[in-house]
């Protein structure tokens, strides 16, 4: 077994009433990494990261953990994982109770409330200000922020966020994700986050995983189109982007298929480039630009009527200034480069 991971699935299965809702044949996860979960509704993220977790069985399959196999609420990794699910619960008591509860479980020495604060400034919220409020006294930020804490508390070895800040206010949103980079700073703490914001994760994430349909689609920092796809008269095969946009692609393989594209096959322009057809070009915004240092490329995001693209900027726009967020762009690629996953 590699000393490098913390995790390694082999042979999983998990049905649900007889319908299989998450099937991988082979997952690592490094230690102290930080790696993004990507996917549609449904794709079986929530149901990995509850398989990670440890508080749910899988129906086939084994996971290990730091070389060893582990099984759901095994004390090896009761208290070195632990979960943040999207909607938070709290117990019936004050910040400060739920804050500090794990630690009084596991029986930790020292100061409870001190650490209890301490762990509360991690997330942004004053310990003084907040630790004697009951649970219904807290926005749904707050709550997310306390429980947030609670795990934070604990010095997890692995962190697993599912969707942490889609319910939350910007300010929230803004505490969860540095506290939780904050957890991998301080104790080498390996996170796993779930989350539609792609824009996030291509920018914190050592490794992304797509997942589609309960099964792994890709892996890497790509753009993934997953289906429905569709035919139009002449036989063409697309994918609607949003509602009145399109790309045409390649025949998909399978029916559950999905098209890889890098960003480097990915083309960005202020006009629509007369090099690809108008069908296989659209419109968005420029929402980010961020370096990536291993490629020593400037990548670009972005959003087209809800999805979020990619595209490497070309040397010649590295140096224009028209190239900012908030700018009107277009997105194009030949369909010839998609790699069917």
């Amino acid at each position: 077994m590699n000393q490098a991971f913390i995790y390694r699935i082999q042979n999983l299965v998990h049905q649900y009433h007889s319908s299989t809702v998450l099937e991988i044949d082979e997952l690592t996860i490094p230690k102290h990494s930080i790696v993004g979960l990507a996917g549609p509704n449904g794709s079986g993220k929530t149901t990995l990261l509850k398989m990670l977790a440890f508080i749910e069985k899988p129906s086939k399959g084994l996971i290990w953990f730091d070389e060893n196999k582990a099984e759901p609420f095994s004390s090896k990794v009761r208290f070195q994982v632990t979960y943040l699910p999207q909607v938070p619960y709290l117990m019936k008591r004050t910040v400060i109770d739920n804050v500090i509860y794990g630690l009084q479980i596991r029986k930790d020495p020292g100061d409870h409330r001190q650490q209890g604060y301490e762990a509360l400034s991690m997330v942004g919220l004053s310990g003084e200000e907040f630790a004697d409020r009951k649970w219904f006294e807290l926005s749904g930020g707050e709550a997310q922020r306390v429980a947030l804490a609670a795990r934070l508390i604990l010095k997890p070895r692995v962190l697993l966020l599912d969707e942490p800040t889609a319910n939350v206010d910007e300010n929230s949103s803004r505490m969860i994700r540095r506290a939780s980079l904050l957890a991998r700073e301080k104790w080498n703490t390996t996170l796993l986050i779930a989350s539609h914001d792609l824009d996030w994760l291509m920018n914190i994430c050592d490794d992304l995983i797509y997942l589609f349909q309960g099964q792994l689609s890709g892996r890497g920092k790509y753009n993934i189109l997953f289906g429905p796809f569709h035919q139009d008269e002449e036989g063409v095969w697309k994918k609607k982007i949003g509602i009145e946009q399109q790309f045409t692609i390649t025949n998909p393989p399978l029916k559950n298929s999905a098209a890889v594209i890098p960003s480097s096959d990915m083309h960005i322009s202020s006009q629509k480039d007369s090099t690809f057809p108008k069908i296989n070009t659209v419109k968005g915004v420029l929402t980010n630009l961020r370096i990536e240092k291993s490629r020593s490329a400037v990548v670009a995001t972005v959003l087209v009527d809800g999805f979020q693209f990619i595209a490497d900027l070309s040397e010649e726009q590295k140096q224009d200034l028209n190239f900012y967020p908030g700018k009107e762009v277009f997105l194009s690629f030949n369909p010839e480069v998609i790699k069917w996953q």
